[in-house]
């Protein structure tokens, strides 16, 4: 099974991600574990790029993250596509919140030397998200009309497709 997980910063992908892995027994990619290098340093494109071909290659994933130039290698690829369509109410408070709780650290999700850090540009990027990026991602979403594609509006939503693919073992196809 091949599935990816989209959406703004702070809207749970990463966390929803590792759950699924660990129900389905499918291992997780992390993209913001593998584009920053130490330092928040960003990979080349053209090894992004390979990176990204590589890693759809794999008989299993998930992979967690957006990096819109490189969506198509992974849409192409994906079974199942989850698009986290959050509030920015709700993304921004839980961009905040990861900022004080991850101070000074490494989140499990980023690669190390990569310390939890903020800035306005990175907030105002989430707030707009929806406004910004959602209009093309829906677009794409549309020329893959032949993949399973589930848009999560809420947290409930995320929580009750989570708590039913532990129920029933597997994500609906």
């Amino acid at each position: 099974m091949k599935i990816m997980v989209i959406g703004s910063s702070g809207s749970g992908k990463s966390t929803f991600s590792r759950e699924l892995g660990e129900v389905l027994n499918v291992p997780v990619y992390h993209l913001d574990l593998y584009y920053w290098k130490p330092g928040w340093i960003e990979t080349p494109k053209a090894e992004w790029d390979d990176f990204n071909r590589q890693l759809v290659a794999k008989d299993q994933w998930i992979i967690d993250g957006h990096y819109g130039r490189t969506l198509d290698i992974r849409l192409q690829a994906a079974d199942v596509i989850l698009f986290f369509d959050i509030s920015p109410v709700i993304t921004t408070y839980r961009v905040l919140k990861r900022r004080v709780q991850y101070h000074g650290k490494t989140r499990p999700d980023l690669n190390e030397g990569c310390p939890e850090s903020i800035d306005w540009a990175f907030i105002k990027y989430g707030w707009n998200f929806r406004k910004d990026k959602r209009p093309n991602i829906l677009k794409k979403l549309e020329e893959y009309a032949d993949k399973k594609i589930i848009i999560i509006n809420s947290p409930g939503e995320a929580r009750s497709l989570l708590n039913k693919i532990r129920t029933d073992g597997i994500l609906d196809l």
